[in-house]
């Protein structure tokens, strides 16, 4: 018996596919492998044409020098400390919120999300002087203050919204299964809709890290002590000092890329899921 003609036409498609988005990955990887192949490599190798991709010889060493020039483990040790703060406010009130959001009926809550929706129109520049202003009066600056307590009013619109899409999406069943055995929507909340949330869980708490992990201005405005600085700042504060040592700032960028890298792969799994469930139901 033949095979179908519509079968060789989609396993063609499909390889077309599969070609076309490694080709894509391909031209995307271009940047991160420069950037790790001039990390081990001396001044002089860097920029010369045509380029050479694969270092000869190997300078291990970028590595060490560049931990050292400035105090990568203080910078590091105050971003974890923010990144923790951060990350136990955005779970803890963007769930609470988005569970009121998506599981509880009350007078004009769909008017009150679609009023919070449109802060999301806002850019963080606009709200930025006023905001300094206000922690300036609550002798906040100079302290990690102002950059985790906003997460623990409300973990941010956005995150709320993909939280809300997914709670959504869970059987309204399983709420009025557990209200007749006598829960109250606390009980719900942890016992019911938390432990089905674990994929949109992983997707809010890696857009957290990364935001947290990459934000510059927020530390720039705040901080001013050297020793509360975070990664962000060293890393800027290293191109300043050291531009002409490229090999060192390469080397430097591609440990504070690394932790972002590494999150990913691990939680990839979760992530994708978390993505495509947050958009199935509106």
């Amino acid at each position: 018996m033949g095979k179908k003609p519509g079968l060789g036409r989609k396993k063609t498609f499909k390889i077309f596919i599969y070609i076309l988005l490694f080709s894509g990955a391909a031209v995307a990887s271009i940047p991160f492998v420069w950037l790790l192949r001039s990390s081990f490599m001396e001044m002089g190798q860097i920029f010369i044409f045509p380029p050479e991709w694969i270092p000869n010889p190997v300078r291990w060493q970028n590595y060490p020098e560049a931990l050292t020039v400035v105090p990568f483990a203080r910078y590091f040790i105050n971003t974890m400390l923010i990144v923790a703060g951060v990350e136990g406010g955005v779970l803890l009130t963007s769930t609470l919120s988005a569970f009121t959001f998506a599981r509880l009926r009350w007078h004009a809550r769909d008017l009150v999300f679609g009023v919070l929706l449109t802060s999301l129109m806002l850019p963080y520049a606009v709200t930025l002087i006023p905001t300094f202003i206000l922690w300036r009066y609550l002798r906040g600056v100079n302290t990690f203050a102002p950059l985790i307590a906003p997460a623990w009013f409300g973990g941010g619109i956005f995150n709320i919204f993909l939280l809300r899409q997914f709670f959504l999406t869970i059987p309204f069943e399983l709420d009025e299964a557990a209200y007749i055995d006598g829960a109250n929507p606390v009980r719900v909340y942890w016992s019911v809709i938390l432990p089905l949330a674990k994929p949109v869980l992983v997707v809010v708490a890696i857009f957290t890290f990364i935001g947290v992990w990459n934000d510059l201005l927020g530390p720039v405005v705040y901080l001013t002590d050297p020793d509360k600085f975070t990664l962000a700042i060293g890393l800027a504060q290293f191109r300043s000092m050291y531009s002409a040592q490229w090999h060192l700032l390469m080397a430097a960028s591609t440990l504070v890329t690394l932790p972002i890298i590494i999150i990913f792969f691990v939680a990839q799994r979760y992530f994708i899921r978390g993505i495509v469930l947050t958009g199935l139901k509106m």
